[in-house]
């Protein structure tokens, strides 16, 4: 009589959650150079500053959408420089998890997932208009996430980052 193998797959278990991608897309795009040409004149001496938000909602059972904005204004004193904005997002099949755990996966997996588009988008839109490389630093998506939910837990009755 042969041994069973350990290496046999085990059936999946009912209890466990799945988690998938089905599709990553860019939703919106826009950058702007208001002071073009002349700012190309100017000494480079930016300041930058990005704004990052992170938005969920359900499309049907087990289905999410999220939608990542990120925001990027470079400024030489009170003249703007450019201005990117990415709206960077996916769809999401989550499953068989409890709804607390889903709200942090799409707060923090999901999130995790589609910045390196939206950080790819970015570098090329500023490379293609004519500025030199911008490359966002990584972002800490759970401490984001910890801070929303905080915001949101006084007056929701739902996950946080996530709208019915």
């Amino acid at each position: 009589m042969a041994e069973k193998s350990e290496n046999t797959k085990q059936p999946l278990d009912p209890e466990s959650g799945q988690f998938a991608i089905q599709k990553v897309y860019v939703k919106d795009v826009s950058f702007e150079v208001p002071h073009a040409p002349d700012i190309f004149r100017d000494e480079w001496n930016p300041a930058v500053n990005m704004q990052i938000s992170n938005q969920a909602r359900t499309l049907e059972a087990d289905l999410y959408d999220v939608v990542m904005t990120v925001t990027v204004t470079v400024t030489f004193g009170e003249k703007t420089v450019y201005l990117a904005e990415i709206h960077q997002a996916g769809i999401f099949h989550i499953s068989g998890f409890p709804d607390e755990v889903v709200g942090r996966m799409l707060g923090t997996i999901c999130p995790n997932i589609l910045f390196p588009f939206a950080r790819e988008m970015v570098a090329d839109l500023v490379t293609r208009g004519g500025f030199p490389q911008l490359l966002l630093a990584p972002v800490n998506f759970e401490a984001l996430y910890m801070q929303q939910g905080k915001q949101q837990a006084k007056s929701s009755d739902h996950p946080p980052g996530v709208t019915h």
